[in-house]
């Protein structure tokens, strides 16, 4: 099931649509982002992305929309492709879907056993299972710190390969009895899900993808045209945060021979805009979600 879209209203007055201008869901899973920007729209077109094979069910029947079954990574390449760059407005809503996380044979949820796969898109072929059985002590330890932003991110890499080493870690049932040991019991659903996150983010690539996204996203809006992005963990907000404020990922200003920042668009939304108390009763995927906005000067 997709749920309810997050953030619809915001996101949708953030990108301040023209009727006739061209736009772009980079994300566009069960598509509610989608059909809402298609409603605001007259004379103007949607392209809209997603590498899921599942997303294809959820297709719009509308001459102003086209459907890409790729990952967002290459915008650039499709917008020029069917001729409509570049555009007026560009929206992400990142991480997993809700859709995602339900399936229970994605392995994405600790809630199923199920086959430890964790591919947003099915032509990826890293799996997490091949991950945890293969990646060395090094850089699971890397992972688990940079990606879960786990303290003991060495005992829990030391559990996997003590696990693996016995036989070859296959579902996630095999991983979560391999590391939750190192977890405090009335905490432990807490921990597993960053294991899981860490795990998620190295098997799609998701921050350099993210970096993909800002960086030719902004090549490829028009002057006066928006970027929206609703993230759901710290590190893809900083990533977006630090961005849209410096135009570099570290947040460093630059500025010129006059003290004036060097940056091609602008800050417009400052602090990250939240969902309010109704929309995370309704939708409890919104809790965590930050939405920001940034405009091409």
């Amino acid at each position: 099931m997709y749920h309810n879209p997050v953030l619809l209203n915001e996101s949708i007055e953030g990108l301040r649509i023209d009727p006739n201008g061209i736009y772009v869901d980079v994300t566009f899973g069960g598509g509610g982002h989608s059909r809402e920007i298609l409603n605001r729209l007259s004379g103007g077109r949607l392209l809209a992305f997603d590498q899921d094979r599942d997303a294809l069910k959820n297709s719009i029947n509308d001459d102003r929309f086209t459907l890409i079954n790729h990952n967002f990574t290459f915008l650039m390449n499709f917008l020029k492709l069917h001729e409509a760059f570049p555009v007026d407005g560009i929206l992400a809503d990142l991480g997993v879907s809700s859709h995602q996380f339900d399936e229970g044979q994605r392995g994405f949820s600790t809630r199923f056993d199920a086959p430890l796969d964790m591919r947003m898109g099915q032509n990826n072929t890293m799996t997490a299972a091949e991950l945890v059985n293969t990646y060395s002590e090094k850089e699971l330890i890397r992972i688990l710190k940079e990606f879960g932003e786990l303290k003991n991110a060495y005992h829990v890499a030391r559990g996997i390969i003590k696990a693996r080493e016995i036989q070859p870690i296959a579902t996630t049932a095999e991983l979560i009895a391999a590391v939750k040991t190192y977890f405090p019991v009335h905490k432990l659903n807490k921990y597993l899900a960053m294991v899981f996150q860490a795990l998620r983010i190295e098997v799609n690539d998701e921050m350099n993808a993210l970096k993909t996204l800002l960086t030719e996203g902004m090549k490829a809006l028009k002057p006066g045209g928006r970027m929206v992005v609703i993230s759901y963990h710290s590190l893809e907000d900083r990533l977006v945060k630090n961005y849209f404020k410096s135009g570099n990922f570290d947040g460093l200003l630059e500025k010129d021979f006059y003290g004036n920042i060097q940056v091609d668009f602008k800050n417009i939304s400052g602090r990250p805009i939240t969902p309010g108390i109704e929309e995370i009763e309704t939708n409890p995927r919104a809790r965590s979600a930050k939405l920001r906005i940034a405009e091409k000067k």
